[in-house]
């Protein structure tokens, strides 16, 4: 009957799964019409202005050579008047001569018919109407003025919509994660010369498959990237995927997304056990303070009460979550155990955080401690911790500590601690934060699961977590390892 039941409880669950797949495939598909008619009006829209674009330079061209064309014809007509008022003028003078070589031809004395002769003949010698050019100074023709726009009719009868480009590729090979950035690398799948610039968007998410509609943070967008390549900085991966895609532009139209990849941005989160804290300590998520009156408040609760209230789970975490049950029940740290733990323990894999401490801080441990530690055990001090202390108390010292014993470090104190922790290579190794000098290194086996220590006194710590592991700290890891031996003399097989 149970056996029945847990398959049919495995077949619910399988369909609940697939109706939920089924609605959001609907509302992505909804979505999508929705974007197809704005998308389609918008390239309505920008035809219609691209056309009454081509419609006014050809309006204006139109009257531009019209104008010119009126010119022409105006110069022509003017100089066509000039040159028939120059024979008119001609003509009158001509006729005038004419008629009175007509009137000569009746003169009867010899004398004065000689002397009219030569007068006329003078008079024909210098008239105008025998200088003038018979033979308009300018054609009749405007051919000149003409145009042929075949060619731009076979032109614009040629007008296609603009090719869109094809989606990019990316290359998945290629993207790396690392230092708390994304490298995407991506190719478009043919030549093509027209791009001008690529569009990259991304969001946060929590699932490993393709992009979801329901319950998701909205695309980021990151325009006008001129490389096939891009870095995403300044990241904190919060969540353990990310979503990209890319698109190809060219001066007028943006073509179809790439397929959307999915890349693991999984990094160790966790914050600090308020449950765990000496009572000495101010604890509020990633920073905790040296507290000296937290103690004295407390001294006076009477045993039950005192234990009453050691077992009481934080309001911020429930104590049915994974998280609390790292710490499981088990007392506060107190007397001279200044400590608080992080609430999620480190069972396998590669995980990096940092820690800053203040300037005037007197006193402080970093490191990691299996669970379930005394409740007056210090980092360091036990064959079941690991840490590097700082003491700025009259002096400065700076040592690695494990299992009682103190290995002194002979290099100044970082602002800022980088942990590594390397669980299934058992390796504990400390940087400088900044430059990502190796600080020190314990090579161990681990056998049980570690839990972020911190110890303080006089000042405060804050924690950063979500962090991906250092490219240099892989770098060193591998030269590291490739050297062979051991780093400290503190190291020992757990």
């Amino acid at each position: 009957m149970d056996e029945e039941r847990e398959t049919l409880q495995r077949i619910v669950s399988t369909l609940v799964n697939k109706n939920d797949e089924i609605h959001n495939f609907i509302d992505m598909l909804n979505h999508t019409i929705s974007n197809v008619q704005v998308n389609s009006s918008n390239a309505i829209s920008e035809l219609d202005e691209e056309f009454d674009g081509l419609y006014s330079v050809l309006h204006e061209m139109k009257g531009s050579m019209a104008n010119t064309i009126q010119q022409e014809e105006a110069r022509k007509i003017q100089a066509l008047q000039d040159q028939l008022s120059q024979c008119s003028r001609a003509l009158e003078s001509s006729e005038e001569l004419l008629e009175l070589a007509v009137q000569s031809l009746d003169i009867k004395n010899p004398v004065e018919l000689l002397e009219a002769a030569r007068q006329i003949k003078d008079s024909v010698t210098v008239a105008s109407a025998f200088r003038l050019s018979l033979k308009p100074k300018v054609s009749d023709s405007m051919t000149h003025m003409m145009v042929d726009f075949a060619l731009e009719k076979r032109m614009l009868q040629a007008v296609k919509f603009l090719p869109v480009p094809k989606a990019p590729e990316i290359d998945v090979a290629a993207c790396l994660v690392a230092d708390n950035c994304i490298t995407i690398s991506w190719r478009m799948p043919e030549e093509d010369s027209r791009i001008d610039h690529f569009v990259l968007e991304y969001r946060k998410t929590n699932f490993d498959g393709l992009p979801r509609l329901k319950g998701e943070q909205h695309w980021e967008l990151v325009d006008y990237i001129k490389a096939t390549q891009y870095t995403l900085s300044g990241l904190r991966f919060d969540t353990k995927y990310m979503n990209l895609r890319v698109q190809a532009c060219n001066k007028a139209v943006a073509g179809e997304y790439s397929d959307p990849v999915t890349l693991e941005t999984k990094a160790f989160v966790f914050s600090l056990d308020s449950t765990s804290s000496h009572l000495n300590l101010k604890v509020e998520d990633t920073y905790v303070e040296w507290d000296p009156t937290g103690g004295k408040g407390q001294e006076k609760i009477k045993g039950k009460e005192n234990k009453n209230r050691s077992n009481t789970a934080s309001p911020k975490r429930s104590t049915n979550s994974p998280r609390a049950s790292a710490r499981g029940s088990r007392d506060r740290f107190a007397g001279e155990s200044y400590t608080v733990l992080g609430d999620t323990a480190v069972e396998s894999g590669q995980h990096y955080w940092e820690v800053r401490a203040q300037k005037d801080c007197k006193s402080y441990s970093v490191g990691v401690t299996y669970r379930n530690p005394g409740k007056f055990d210090q980092l360091g001090k036990t064959n079941s911790s690991w840490c590097i202390h700082i003491n700025n108390w009259l002096q400065t010292t700076f040592s690695a500590k494990h299992n009682n014993k103190a290995k002194t470090l002979d290099i100044p104190v970082p602002d800022r601690i980088g942990v590594y922790c390397d669980f299934d290579g058992g390796q504990l190794s400390f940087y400088n934060a900044s430059s990502k000098a190796l600080l020190h290194t314990f090579r161990t086996k681990f056998t049980q699961p570690l839990l972020p220590g911190f110890m303080i006194w006089c000042g405060g710590l804050t924690v950063t977590t979500g962090l991906q592991v250092p490219s240099a700290v892989k770098t060193l890891q591998k030269s590291e390892n490739g050297l062979g031996g051991s780093t400290s003399s503190l190291n020992n097989v757990a």
